[in-house]
């Protein structure tokens, strides 16, 4: 096998540009193709940056030729040559270096490769086991290189942008012990302390704590969290957050610095300007009108609540539920009308999927509706049903009556279907904003117990706090998250500073003063 002594590379394959032409280069990489025709032996050459087509002459130099011959896929090659431009009706318009090539004088094969089990191409329709088996193969294609390095660009502005910010970057430990978080611990057994355990970090939560108490004043880490949970598509046991912490501030500021890198990454990686300040929902009004605390508000489609419509409604499913301190409310779904009953049955499976007991329905026709409710609902709640949701010729009103949660979430999750099948979302579109005003507690119904809906730092607000022993339900946070596009991308706290307050908090979510001490 041949090596690259006496050849040291000139140039990646595509940072060649017309301005090049008649240099004598030296590339090296992996090969994508090979063509013979006959005379002529065309091979694509890649690396990170591109793609470069090198052509062996046989009229010119035939062992070259021959040589080349013997190349195949996934050859690893260095290759030297002339930088010509292609004739006219040769240029491949479809790639970056479609007008130029490389006239080979020198061929050295670094590398043979067995067939690959997949071809290494921007979209490749192999199974995802094997790629994944084969890793290292998959990993060339340049789809996942973009990614790659997209995360590389990623991590340089966060770095520039925060240390502009006047934040310290500071490693934490990946070893310490397990505190009340989340989610479960990844427990990594000691040698030397046979029977103990280390915990993997679910987030430096403690460690910036204790460098805010030490006065570095403000703290950026992008750091790996580990969180043993199942898996869902914005889930998984190991991941990669940039991870804040300041002092001395209040959420204005955590959210004024946090808008300003958000439209700063817009910027340099996508030349997208993002208008500040981003948009706000409480928690209550993202709930309430999207049924979701990370709303997609890229289309319309809110939640109509039709709650003292219901109360005296003469379809019990409706009046029941609001007796028994639920709620009613509905969607409008646009053009939904046109819907067959198969499709509507459909739709009701969604929402029992998140414990709706069902869907009821209304399709509005000309002079008309059809629906199976509605020979229980009088002419007088039809009517108000009806201008409420602002329902027109051709719209399907779908309801659920339930707790208010569960009609909240199964609608929400609903309203996503909707729009998906109604093409209402524009995927071309970049929609951020904030979600504030969290419950600062949730109530766990199997342990009969409170517990902290972000972490049991997390501080409640001024005007709340006096509720906290009364009615903890009622007492909001001082937290906020970042959603774009129906994901929530970021979130965060201000944390409580009182020890007194902090040791209410740790009561109530049923921890003693010997255990919060402990953890």
């Amino acid at each position: 096998m041949e090596t690259i002594q006496g050849m040291k590379r000139t140039h990646r394959c595509a940072e060649l540009t017309v301005a090049d032409a008649g240099k004598e280069v030296i590339l090296m990489g992996w090969t994508q193709r090979r063509r013979d025709l006959g005379a002529l032996v065309f091979v694509t050459l890649r690396d990170r940056s591109g793609i470069m087509q090198v052509v062996f002459n046989s009229e010119t130099n035939p062992e070259l030729h021959e040589k080349a011959l013997q190349v195949r896929s996934e050859f690893v090659l260095a290759v030297k040559g002339t930088l010509a431009l292609r004739s006219p009706d040769a240029i491949n318009k479809n790639m970056p270096t479609g007008e130029l090539e490389v006239i080979a004088t020198e061929l050295r094969i670094l590398s043979k490769s067995e067939t690959p089990p997949f071809h290494i191409e921007e979209d490749s329709d192999a199974n995802e086991v094997l790629k994944l088996k084969y890793r290292y193969l998959d990993l060339r294609r340049p789809d996942l290189q973009k990614k790659l390095m997209l995360r590389h660009r990623v991590a340089k502005i966060t770095r520039d942008y925060y240390d502009e910010n006047e934040f310290y970057e500071i490693e934490t430990p990946m070893l310490g012990r397990s505190t009340p978080e989340g989610a479960r611990d990844y427990l990594v057994p000691s040698r030397v302390h046979p029977g103990k355990f280390y915990a993997l970090p679910q987030s430096p939560q403690l460690f910036k704590q204790l460098l805010m108490v030490a006065g570095y004043d403000r703290y950026m880490q992008i750091t790996k969290c580990f969180r043993d949970e199942d898996l869902r598509a914005d889930r998984q046991p190991e991941f990669t957050q940039i991870d804040l912490e300041m002092s001395f501030v209040d959420v204005e500021d955590v959210i004024k610095v946090n808008e300003g890198f958000i439209q700063r990454l817009f910027k340099q990686l996508l030349d997208i300007d993002i208008p500040v300040p981003f948009k706000r929902l409480t928690f209550y009004e993202a709930m309430s009108r999207y049924g979701s605390d990370k709303p997609d508000t890229r289309f319309d489609m809110e939640l109509i609540d039709l709650s003292d419509i219901a109360e005296t409604s003469g379809f019990k499913v409706f009046s029941d539920a609001i007796s028994n301190g639920g709620r009613v409310r509905a969607l409008n779904a646009k053009g939904g009308g046109t819907f067959s009953r198969k499709e509507i049955d459909a739709l009701g499976e969604v929402v029992k999927t998140y414990k709706a007991k069902g869907l009821a329905w209304i399709v509005v026709e000309e002079g008309s509706l059809r629906s199976p409710i509605s020979k229980f609902l009088s002419e007088e709640e039809t009517a108000k049903i009806l201008e409420r949701t602002k329902a027109e010729k051709g719209d399907l009103l779908l309801f659920v009556a339930d707790k208010d949660e569960i009609v909240c979430d199964s609608l929400g999750h609903l309203r996503l279907t909707l729009g998906e099948k109604l093409n209402l979302i524009d995927h071309e579109r970049y929609d951020v904003l904030w979600v504030t005003e969290f419950p600062l507690l949730e109530r766990d119904e199997e342990e009969n117990r409170w517990v902290a809906k972000h972490h049991p730092f997390t501080s409640p607000m001024d005007e709340d706090i006096e509720y906290l022993e009364s009615d903890p339900s009622r007492v909001r946070a001082k937290a906020y998250d970042i959603v774009m596009n129906g994901y929530e991308i970021g979130g965060g706290s201000i944390r409580i500073h009182n020890q007194e307050l902090q040791k209410k908090m740790f009561n109530l979510i049923g921890f003693t003063d010997e255990q919060a001490k402990e953890r």
